[in-house]
């Protein structure tokens, strides 16, 4: 999970009055041009557009916007930050990287550039450098439910199951309302062997959230082996119909990152529809 810069506007602003040295170390005061209210006006304009286009999933115009920032804001982290995002999920992992790499240069005590750096470490594998980005978020903040939730999937990687599930429940204890770390730690119980009580935290949060695909394909794996079948079938139509990615069990496994167990169970019930 990466963490959107909303505020260009406000980022600039911020930026600018309490970093300037910070600023200077990355252009020379020579050289860094004077921003007008007018640039900053029109360069929240195209974060808007930039971020709009992020909403509709139209994450490649959303990079073109950002690299029209990157230009025109070169000292300003938030418009780096964000454009590796805009990289991230287009899968573009190593060069948005290097798009976090420079804000962190720009911003070495601001938390969401290491966030988002640590979910595109652990897209490549690197799971101990993903932890070492999120171990430095949580000095910064240190009840940060996305970085408690982004270490836990970094330890589930290593198959640390045990203090991944630790994490997930620290987000959720954080953060109430965080479904995916709450999904994360029922599909860790599972994985763990508390399969009845994965089944029955899973059921809570599809009664919570009844429009949560993920936990509606995971029911249904569930229920499926149980011999459920009926049930399973429901709430499968259910997932298939909010989001048919789950059909793909190597989106399953490599992207979303289900445990081991869980994608099993997935990919029985698949097996057997086809």
């Amino acid at each position: 999970m990466i963490r959107w810069i909303l505020s260009l506007l406000c980022m600039v602003l911020v930026w600018n009055a309490t970093l300037p040295a910070m600023a200077a170390d990355a252009t020379t005061s020579d050289t860094t041009p004077n921003i007008t209210e007018e640039q900053l006006q029109r360069g929240e304009e195209i974060a808007s557009k930039a971020i709009k286009a992020a909403e509709n999933g139209n994450f490649a115009k959303a990079e073109e916007y950002w690299d029209v920032l990157v230009e025109e804001f070169p000292t300003n982290p938030a418009v780096w930050s964000n454009r590796g995002n805009s990289r991230i999920r287009q899968y573009k992992v190593d060069e948005a990287i290097l798009d976090y790499n420079k804000a962190i240069e720009l911003a070495p005590d601001a938390p969401d550039p290491y966030l988002n750096r640590g979910a595109a470490l652990e897209a490549k594998g690197e799971y101990d450098d993903a932890i070492d980005d999120y171990n430095k978020v949580l000095s910064i903040i240190p009840d940060d439910p996305m970085a408690y939730n982004n270490r836990g999937n970094a330890k589930a990687g290593q198959k640390l199951w045990e203090e991944a599930f630790a994490d997930y429940q620290k987000a959720f204890e954080i953060a109430p309302n965080f479904a995916f770390a709450r999904a994360n730690s029922a599909l860790t119980l599972y994985q763990l062997g508390n399969k009845e009580e994965a089944l029955r935290e899973i059921q809570n949060i599809v009664r919570k959230y009844p429009m949560f695909p993920d936990m509606r394909a995971a029911l249904t794996a569930i229920l499926w082996e149980k011999g459920k079948d009926g049930e399973a079938e429901s709430n499968w139509v259910a997932a298939v119909g909010m989001d048919d990615r789950y059909e793909d069990i190597e989106w399953v496994q490599n992207i979303r990152r289900w445990p081991p167990e869980m994608v099993a169970a997935l990919d029985k019930f698949l097996n057997f529809n086809k």
